[in-house]
């Protein structure tokens, strides 16, 4: 049995994290429901965001949560739509939070 999970049991998870810190979040895109890779978008409702992609140290053996693109919305959602056009599997969640607030530094789903 695998230890993966599924991409659709880590995204409501994560959505259910957040909305427990009173964060809002949605699905932009669904991705395939089992293998599908999460983005991350953090909008600060300043006409700021930064996409967030998970990543795999080979050094260390770990996994993190790394930089995909930062800057001007419109720019980050241009990266997002470019790396979706690539992998029509891929999920985009989209978390809204002025504080900055992603929780993806958290135990369970920053490893």
């Amino acid at each position: 049995m695998s230890e993966r999970l599924t991409a659709s049991f880590w995204v409501s998870a994560y959505l259910a994290r957040l909305r427990l810190s009173d964060i809002p979040a949605f699905v932009v895109a669904h991705g395939d429901d089992s293998a599908g890779t999460v983005l991350v978008k953090l909008n600060t409702l300043d006409g700021q965001a930064v996409a967030y992609q998970r990543s795999f140290d080979l050094m260390s053996g770990t996994r993190a949560w790394v930089i995909l693109a930062e800057g001007p919305e419109a720019e980050v959602d241009a990266a997002l739509r470019r790396q979706r056009a690539r992998d029509p599997d891929l999920w985009v969640i989209e978390v809204e939070d002025r504080q900055a607030r992603h929780l993806l530094d958290q135990p369970g789903l920053s490893d």
